[in-house]
């Protein structure tokens, strides 16, 4: 089964490259093969680089009247729209994300940020400084005025992880594109097809060759994409262990990086929060695609006068939880990617075991799953902010409950972590919880649910461990940027 026109191909600098090498792509949820996909190495890396830079250097894309990139690009995400079954059913098959969050957070939010950053790529390009004076020898005024020119970096190196990969595949090419850059692309190994797949559709509507190329290849292959002197910039989500890696290859260079990293965000519960609501969040916290989000809420930070209340009522949601291959619409709870990441749920099980947390419910893999890699929503309780499951990023559907008494103590415990990504207050008392996600140290906080979605006009990134700069948003169009000053003599 394939579901590319070119299945043993990379693309670069808008050919299709056969490579010899291929490496099975298998479904989480039942582990049958989807295809086995073109793995490229260092050659080809180093081919689709130079695609890039001679597509920035001589090529008509950055030099394009920005209305026509945008008309392109806008073209670009039609001919995505016009694949849109196919492509929800690809992320349901190759991410194991269920039919829902396939169809609005794996897909729906990204298109809707992609089309806002071509709108918003718009803006001037060149703004004015103030004019002003300066006195001179013959004590006259000279007049003098200046402009600020924002230009595309040049050639983008996004390297993109498995959990939400046609979100952030978009979310990374679409902006650095739409401000005049070039881009290779390189999806994880576990989901080559939805980034593949966006080779297909520039070849569709025209997009001129090397503005983007996608390309795959083992750990050693890629370093190219972070240390190649012909990069000019490095967007890259992922683990912070693997961030860190990168900022090391990219430092020589003084490659630009922007860093979407990990999390261990808390949500605070306070005494006077509608529990029902606070429980419904905290579920979502740690099961929403099976606990593999970075921005997940999976420290529940709970008043110690309602956290048996909180508690039960979790409990009590997480036994409708209906688990199972996610091509079922009925699953609201699938697979994680592979069995390394079971594994690793499995073992921070025993560990929070080890350190005196109480298990409340799930822990183990479900019964009558024989195929997949199924782990149960597992929610701790009694847990100490100091324990391993409260501090490390499982990557995994395991949720923390840790009583607190005061709310100077919540704040100090929620900033008392090595990340610092989201975070989330319920109260009755809104301006209190404003108050409150002011103290914390994070890069975002929602209140009582925030605003409903998650906004295109929002920039979206962390601080500490889980990373630095922005995406989305014009803080996040401008990531792709860097501003020349010009001044001049007005008179």
């Amino acid at each position: 089964m394939s579901f590319l026109k070119h299945p043993s191909a990379l693309y670069i600098g808008g050919e299709w490259v056969p490579v010899a090498e291929t490496e099975a792509v298998i479904n989480p949820a039942d582990e049958s093969l989807l295809m086995n996909a073109p793995v490229g190495n260092a050659a080809t890396i180093g081919d689709a680089i130079g695609a890039a830079r001679e597509a920035f250097d001589k090529g008509p894309w950055p030099r394009m009247a920005q209305r026509e990139r945008q008309a392109v690009l806008t073209a670009f995400l039609d001919a995505i729209d016009r694949r849109h079954d196919e492509i929800i059913r690809l992320i349901v098959a190759e991410a194991g994300s269920t039919q829902m969050l396939a169809a609005f957070l794996q897909y729906g939010i990204p298109m809707q940020h992609a089309r806002h950053m071509v709108e918003i790529s718009a803006r001037p390009a060149v703004t004015p400084l103030a004019v002003e004076t300066t006195p001179a020898a013959d004590g006259t005024l000279t007049l003098g005025a200046g402009v600020l020119s924002r230009e595309p970096v040049g050639v983008v190196s996004c390297i993109t992880p498995y959990n939400f990969p046609f979100f952030l595949n978009i979310g990374k090419i679409v902006p650095a594109m739409a401000v005049g850059c070039t881009v290779v692309l390189k999806p994880s190994p576990y989901t080559p097809i939805q980034a593949l797949i966006l080779g297909e559709i520039a070849d569709e509507v025209g997009l001129p060759k090397g503005v983007l190329n996608i390309v795959t290849g083992d750990i050693e292959a890629s370093k190219l994409l972070t240390s190649d002197k012909r990069i000019d910039l490095i967007s890259f989500t992922g683990s912070d262990k693997v961030g860190g890696m990168i900022q090391a290859q990219a430092a020589p260079n003084l490659i630009r990086c922007v860093m979407e990293l990990g999390g261990k965000s808390a949500l605070i519960v306070r005494d006077d929060a509608d529990i029902q609501q606070a429980a419904m969040a905290g579920m979502g916290g740690f099961t929403v695609h099976a606990g593999q989000g970075c921005a997940l809420l999976t420290r529940h930070l709970v008043h110690n006068s309602v956290k048996a209340q909180y508690v039960e009522t979790l409990k009590a949601m997480l036994a409708h939880v209906k688990i199972g291959n996610p091509i079922d619409p009925s699953v609201n709870f699938g697979p994680l990617i592979r069995d390394v990441a079971r594994t690793r749920s499995e073992n921070y099980v025993e560990i929070a075991r080890s350190q005196g947390a109480t298990l409340v419910s799930g822990g183990k893999r479900p019964e009558g799953l024989d195929k997949g890699f199924y782990f149960e929503p597992t929610l701790f309780t009694d847990v100490q902010n100091s324990h391993r499951i409260a501090q490390e990023e499982v990557f995994g559907p395991i949720g923390a409950v840790i009583g607190y008494d005061t709310d100077e103590e919540a704040i100090a415990i929620a900033n008392d972590s090595d990340f610092g990504l989201s975070g989330g207050i319920y109260s009755g008392n809104v301006g209190h919880a404003y108050e409150m996600a002011l103290q914390l140290r994070t890069g975002g906080v929602a209140i009582n649910g925030g605003s409903g979605r998650m906004s295109s006009h929002a920039p979206f990134g962390g601080i500490k461990r889980s990373g630095y700069g922005r995406e989305y948003g014009e803080d996040g169009l401008n990531e792709f940027t860097y501003i020349k000053t010009i001044g001049f003599h007005a008179a």
